[in-house]
C-alpha cells in the first residue's frame, strides 16, 4: 500500500491534472520540442547550412542579447494593451516565419536581422505566456501550473535533443534546412494549441495608462527584479562554468559532463512540482529565492574539492556538487514564479512580468563572463567570493520582497478580479 501510494505520488507530480493547468504543459512541451532541436542544432546550422563563421555568430547572438535586454520591458506591455493569448498566438506565428526564412539567410547580415526579430519575439512571447498562466488560474493554482509547464518543457527538450543528434549524424545541407522547416511547424502547432485555449475577458485598463518604460521607477520592485535575476544564474553555472571546471580542474571523464545534464533534466521532471509547493505567496517565493541562494554557495564550496580529488571520488564530489545546484534550480525557480504571480498589479501585469525578466536578462550579460572568470580562471579561490555574493544575494531578496509588499505598484487603479475562462 505504501508502495503504491509512492507510485501515485509521483505520478500526480509529473502529469498534470485535467483541465487548463493540463493544456498549458501541452504546449510547453510541444514548443519544448522545436525550442530543445534548436538550442541542440543551431550552432552547426549556422556554420554548416549557414556559411558564418564562429566569430559572426557569436557576435549575432550578443546583439539579438541586447535587443532582447532593451525590448523586455516595453513589449512586455503589448501583453497588457492587446490582450496576452492575442500576444501569445502572434508571436509563435512571428517565430514560425521567421524560422522559415532561415534557409534562404545570405551572409550575416540577414543572418543579424533574423536572430534580432527572432529576440524581439521570443520577449514578447515569453511575457505573454506567463500573463496568461497568472491571469487564467486562481493564485493558490498559478505556480503549481508553472511548475508543470517546467517539467513539460524539460521533457520536451530531451526529444528536441534526440530529433538533433539524428539531424547531426545525417549532417547534411538538406537535413539543415529540414530542421529549422520542422521547428517551424512546430511553433504554427503551439499557436494552434494557444488559440484553443480558454479566452479570457480583458483586464480593465487604468484610466490613465503609464508609460512603457514607468516600471523602471518603481525602485522596490526593480531592486527585487535584479536580486532574482541573479539568482537564476545558477543555470549558467550548471550548463557553462561546471563542464568548464570538470575538463579544466579535475581528472573526471568528459562522459560525466553529458550524464549530469541528463541528471538535471531528469530530476527536475520528476521533482519541479513538489519542490514548488509553499512558494505561491509573495513571503513564500522570497523565502524560497533565498534557500535557492543558500543552496548555490554551498555548491560554490563543494564543487572546488573536486579539483583535488582523484578518480572515482572526484565523480561522487561532482554529483553531490550538482545535485545542491539542481536542487537550488528548483527552489529558486519556483521563488521566481512566485514573485511573478502575486507583485505585478492586475491592470500592469505585461509590464512588470516584462521588468522583472529584466533582472534575468541583466544577469545574461554579466554571469558567463563573471563567473567563469571566479570559479574556473582563478584556479579555485575564486569560489569562496561567489559563493559570498549568492549568500548576500540571498539573504537581501526576502527584505527587498517584502519592502515591494509595502510599496504600491505605479499605476495600479484596478484590484485583481476573479477571472472566468470563456470555453
Amino acid at each position: 500500500m505504501g508502495a503504491t501510494e509512492t507510485i501515485r505520488t509521483a505520478v500526480r507530480d509529473v502529469v498534470p491534472p485535467a483541465g487548463l493547468t493540463r493544456a498549458l504543459a501541452v504546449q510547453a512541451m510541444v514548443y519544448a520540442v522545436g525550442s530543445g532541436l534548436f538550442h541542440a542544432g543551431s550552432a552547426v546550422f549556422f556554420t554548416r547550412a549557414l556559411g558564418l563563421s564562429a566569430a559572426q555568430v557569436g557576435l549575432g547572438l550578443s546583439i539579438a542579447a541586447g535587443v532582447s535586454l532593451l525590448g523586455t520591458v516595453p513589449l512586455g506591455g503589448l501583453t497588457d494593451r492587446y490582450g496576452p493569448q492575442r500576444v501569445w498566438v502572434v508571436g509563435l506565428v512571428l517565430n514560425a516565419a521567421l524560422f522559415a526564412t532561415y534557409p534562404f539567410v545570405g551572409g550575416f547580415a540577414g543572418f543579424l536581422a533574423v536572430v534580432v526579430a527572432l529576440a524581439a519575439v521570443d520577449a514578447a512571447v515569453g511575457v505573454a505566456r506567463q500573463v496568461y498562466s497568472i491571469n487564467a488560474l486562481p493564485p493558490a493554482e498559478r505556480v503549481t501550473a508553472m511548475a508543470y509547464q517546467r517539467s513539460s518543457l524539460n521533457v520536451g527538450f530531451g526529444l528536441g535533443a534526440v530529433i538533433s543528434g539524428l539531424v547531426l549524424a545525417v549532417d547534411t545541407i538538406t537535413a539543415y534546412r529540414g530542421m529549422v522547416w520542422f521547428i517551424s511547424t512546430v511553433f504554427l502547432v503551439t499557436a494552434l494549441f494557444v488559440r484553443r485555449l480558454p479566452r479570457l475577458p480583458q483586464v480593465a485598463r487604468p484610466t490613465e495608462p503609464m508609460s512603457r518604460l514607468a516600471v523602471l521607477r518603481d525602485r522596490p520592485f526593480m531592486a527585487v527584479s535584479v536580486l532574482s535575476g541573479l539568482l537564476t544564474a545558477h543555470g549558467v553555472l550548471y550548463l557553462t562554468v561546471l563542464p568548464l571546471w570538470i575538463l579544466t580542474h579535475t581528472d573526471a571523464p568528459k562522459t560525466v559532463i553529458a550524464g549530469l545534464v541528463l541528471l538535471n533534466t531528469i530530476l527536475i521532471v520528476l521533482l519541479q512540482v513538489r519542490v514548488s509547493r509553499g512558494a505561491d505567496t509573495a513571503a513564500g517565493a522570497a523565502r524560497a529565492s533565498r534557500r535557492g541562494g543558500l543552496l548555490v554557495a554551498l555548491f560554490c564550496l563543494v564543487l572546488p574539492v573536486s579539483g583535488v580529488t582523484r578518480g572515482a571520488l572526484t565523480v561522487v564530489v561532482l554529483v553531490a556538487a550538482a545535485l545542491l545546484l539542481i536542487l537550488a534550480e528548483l527552489i529558486e525557480s519556483a521563488g521566481t514564479w512566485g514573485l511573478t504571480a502575486t507583485l505585478p498589479p492586475a491592470d500592469q501585469r505585461g509590464a512588470y512580468v516584462g521588468a522583472l525578466g529584466l533582472g534575468v536578462q541583466v544577469q545574461y550579460l554579466i554571469a558567463p563572463a563573471g563567473l567563469t572568470a571566479l570559479g574556473v580562471s582563478t584556479g579555485g579561490w575564486g569560489w569562496l567570493p561567489t559563493a559570498a555574493i549568492f549568500v548576500l544575494v540571498g539573504l537581501a531578496i526576502v527584505p527587498a520582497v517584502s519592502w515591494a509588499e509595502r510599496t504600491p505598484r505605479l499605476g495600479a487603479e484596478v484590484a485583481e478580479q476573479p477571472m472566468t475562462p470563456v470555453p
